[in-house]
């Protein structure tokens, strides 16, 4: 249904971002309190991951140049909103004028989509590593990898300009009251005046090529690597594998929550739900990136260890492979 609107010609509309509507206001301070210690470790686990791929010579390799890249996505998407969501709970600041609100919108999805796109190359280099490894070196050049990330990040920024343009030229109100703890593109096209069904289209088809297409071809990476890892006779060689893996695999089915983040906006579902959903998609995501690779993956242990004690063991011992 189409609402009337009393928009001025001589002024922007002003986005009012309403939060989580049902939160009671004695719960802003400890909400608050989690969302900045979540924002904490992201900033801090992967600064820590960039710091020390970059310093550590033996973790110049493939994998770890797709890792920091994923690792400066987390930073900047999460930059994009949590300040916004703990000014929005401690200050109560609430306003964001068109043009912000707009920018914000665009960053989030657009620093978002790349992510989905560099674990396909993840799961890509995972695969050749695995199932072709005389092939490795030919296969996965500086050159190469460097192209694969550009086309990750290229793509991803480019798609949610057509949605975020379309949604910039819609009828709004004076104030605009958007349901979110930021400006997400479904609130704000939820909140307009014009028909919304074209917008909320054209979301979902987005949200189907930056989660369910990435989706599957990760499963397919892993399915080969799966059958390859059957053949292994050793069990420490399986071993390996699965573990050099299983975290990426983790990680990437974790993105078909873009693709239930839309659909669910079709659904009969509580609008705190809908809400929730997207936060903790925005920052749980970035945070397991972090405890996933540092905490899981010893060659990066080794390096920070290195790092914070130079004469400790983890200068004196090998990296794993």
């Amino acid at each position: 249904m189409e609402a009337t609107c009393n928009e001025s010609k001589d002024s922007s509309p002003v986005f009012y971002l309403v939060g989580i509507p049902s939160l009671q206001e004695f719960l802003f301070l400890p909400v608050s309190f989690i969302f900045l210690s979540f924002y904490l470790l992201i900033l801090v686990g992967n600064t820590l991951i960039l710091v020390a791929v970059v310093a550590e010579p033996s973790l110049h390799k493939p994998m770890y140049f797709f890792l920091i890249n994923l690792s400066a996505l987390d930073i900047l998407s999460t930059t994009t909103t949590v300040p916004k969501m703990l000014s929005l709970f401690l200050l109560g600041d609430q306003y964001l004028s068109f043009s912000a609100c707009f920018l914000q919108m665009y960053l989030f999805h657009g620093l978002n989509c790349p992510e989905a796109f560099i674990l396909v190359v993840v799961a890509y280099d995972c695969y050749v590593a695995i199932c072709r490894p005389l092939h490795y070196l030919v296969l996965m050049t500086p050159q190469t990898n460097a192209a694969l990330a550009a086309s990750a990040w290229l793509t991803a920024l480019l798609l949610p300009i057509p949605a975020v343009l379309q949604t910039f030229h819609m009828a709004f109100d004076n104030t605009v009251h958007i349901y979110h703890c930021f400006c997400d593109h479904l609130a704000a096209v939820q909140a307009s005046c014009s028909d919304t069904m074209p917008q909320t289209f054209m979301g979902f088809c987005i949200a189907m090529v930056v989660s369910f297409l990435p989706l599957l071809l990760v499963l397919l990476s892993y399915a080969h690597i799966l059958a390859s890892v059957f053949h292994v006779s050793s069990r420490e060689g399986r071993s390996k594998a699965f573990s050099t893996c299983s975290s990426h695999l983790l990680v990437g089915t974790y993105y078909s929550s873009i693709a239930i983040a839309y659909v669910a906006y079709r659904a009969d579902l509580p609008l705190d739900f809908h809400i929730m959903g997207n936060v903790v998609h925005a920052i749980l995501s970035p945070v397991l990136n972090a405890l996933i690779y540092t905490l899981r993956n010893k060659d990066v242990k080794a390096a920070i260890t290195k790092m914070a004690c130079p004469q400790g063991p983890g200068n004196s011992g090998t990296l794993d492979p």
